[in-house]
């Protein structure tokens, strides 16, 4: 094997979402002379961003005060809100809580966003490459780390070399930022390998379901910002909608459920689906198309589960970090905050040393602090965890308590340990009629003749074990119709449709005997997602 093509720069960024674009940006503003880059695995900036998105606009305006002469494209002042609690075919309209006013705040598309932030981070002289995957951290001889190894392209799914094989290459960097997002491929190696989290809580998750329609004229008003929560979801599972109205005849729209849930049947992209077909809702999509889908985790542990942000030559920010804001549903003003403040620290030194004193010292600890108790409260059930809320709300967050956090994979009821809820499921007509129909509008694209990304590590689990303790619940839990048990003439077996993966990571998040590890595929593969 020939020694690998090197590149070396000052810092290299994994992740060009709005902590790693913010940091870059800043990082340049400050000191024009350090050489900075950044990696993204999607074919193009902003095609695997998922979010709301809400955003608050105050961190942006810090790091690019003109913004709003030149917003992005898509970018809709915020005007009214509305809160609801759904039965199965009623609604009772609720008092706004605190952290959902959203009176100066903008809907945006965020990777439409991050896809306007990455020429303004280039004009500074920063190297933006997407279409490359990080697929290993590399290391110095001292155990610090070194930079990341990009992924080889052209390999076959038995291991060999297609005649267009390119051998990934090393970027070298005095410090890594690591920015990936909600459960991180690097990250989720990186805090085990240098015990990150061996104070912390375990982080916690949710998955976000999104789509966006184009819907007959006249029923939109553009920046009416709609949230709700009960019907489809249980007392026992944490779960709320989103309806954002954009311009142009569009919707956002989406349903988030707590990873936390007990039920092993319970179908987050079902919930989704059932919950469009609610009256309030189907009105406003009868007649109209979608245009684009897609999932994502989401990382909702907040204060109790921060790790240690920082090790020998790296640093997390944003959602790597888990910096989203729950009650708010609201991150990527944690995430511009986070790495602009992380620039400012490495500007002098390129060190991560004190990064970790930093970040639990700032503004962006004293929001999740306050709000620390909120979430974990819902694990009582919704009417406690409403309770609380309120009370935590009134307080500031003064509680002198602190409520735990339990890892999602470890929530699951084996079938017949009790009574799951009956769900009160609805008749639903609108689109797509299937998980494999949603895939469709998440555009995602995968070279099927690729090692698969979903390594399992043990599939006699699956069928020995899973099939009677949880009636596999990957088949439910994953939005993209990846994992099926099949039956043929050698028995039933696990089947990966790995080119079905829109890269949520649920899998890797939700399955009860964590044997699912998601590693990154070839560069460039994965869901090519439209003003989501």
């Amino acid at each position: 094997m020939s020694e690998r093509e090197t590149m070396e720069y000052d810092v290299i960024v994994v992740g060009a979402g709005p902590s790693g674009l913010a940091f870059a940006i800043r990082l340049k503003q400050i000191k024009p002379e350090i050489t900075v880059c950044v990696i993204e695995k999607a074919s193009t900036i902003g095609a695997q961003i998922l979010s709301g998105a809400v955003i608050e606009p105050q961190p942006l305006d810090a790091l690019l005060p003109g913004w709003r002469d030149t917003p992005p494209p898509v970018c809709i002042p915020a005007k009214e809100d509305e809160f609801w609690l759904l039965s199965k075919t009623g609604a009772r309209k609720l008092p706004i809580p605190p952290g959902m006013h959203n009176q100066g705040n903008f809907i945006v598309s965020l990777g439409a966003m991050c896809a306007w932030l990455a020429p303004q981070a280039e004009a500074l002289g920063v190297d933006i490459f997407p279409g490359f995957a990080a697929a290993e951290n590399i290391y110095n001889d001292d155990g610090s780390v070194a930079g990341v190894r990009i992924g080889d392209m052209g390999v076959a799914k038995d291991g060999t070399h297609k005649s267009g094989y390119t051998q990934g290459i090393d970027i070298k960097a005095k410090l890594t930022v690591l920015a990936e997002g909600a459960r991180g491929h690097l990250t989720k190696q990186l805090i085990k390998r240098f015990q990150l989290d061996k104070e912390s809580d375990p982080q916690g998750y949710s998955i976000g379901i999104k789509e966006l329609w184009q819907v007959p004229a006249g029923r939109v008003q553009p920046g009416k910002i709609v949230h709700s929560f009960g019907w489809p979801a249980d007392n026992h599972t944490y779960a709320g909608s989103f309806l954002y109205h954009l311009d142009k005849d569009r919707i956002a729209l989406g349903y988030v459920s707590g990873l936390d849930y007990s039920d092993p049947d319970y179908q987050p992209w079902e919930a989704f689906q059932q919950w469009k077909n609610h009256p309030t809702v189907k009105s406003l999509l009868e007649g109209g198309t979608i245009l684009s889908a897609g999932a994502r985790a989401i990382v909702t542990g907040g204060y109790q589960s921060l790790p240690n942000v920082e090790m020998p030559g790296a640093l997390l920010i944003g959602d790597t970090a888990g910096l989203l804001n729950v009650p708010k549903i609201k991150g990527t003003h944690q995430a511009i905050r986070s790495g602009m403040l992380a620039a400012e620290h490495v500007a002098d030194s390129l060190s991560s040393a004190g990064w970790n004193a930093k970040l639990r010292g700032s503004e962006v600890m004293v929001e999740l602090k306050k709000v620390r108790n909120i979430k974990p409260g819902f694990k009582k059930g919704l009417w406690w965890g409403m309770l609380n809320a309120a009370w935590e709300t009134v307080t500031g967050g003064a509680s002198p308590w602190t409520l735990k956090n339990k890892a999602d994979w470890n929530a699951l009821h084996k079938l017949g340990q009790q009574e799951e809820p009956k769900r009160d499921y609805a008749q639903r007509d609108l689109a797509p009629r299937d998980r494999l129909a949603g895939v469709y509008f998440a555009a995602t694209e995968h070279d099927e003749d690729q090692p698969i990304h979903l390594r399992v590590a043990d599939t006699t689990i699956c069928i020995d074990r899973c099939t009677t303790e949880y009636g596999n619940p990957c088949q439910r839990f994953c939005p993209a119709n990846v994992y099926e048990i099949v039956q043929d003439e050698a028995g039933k077996r696990l089947q990966i449709n790995a080119a079905n993966c829109v890269h949520c990571k649920t899998c890797d998040i939700k399955d009860p005997y964590q044997i699912i590890d998601w590693v990154t595929p070839e560069g460039g593969s994965g869901p090519n997602y439209q003003n989501l």
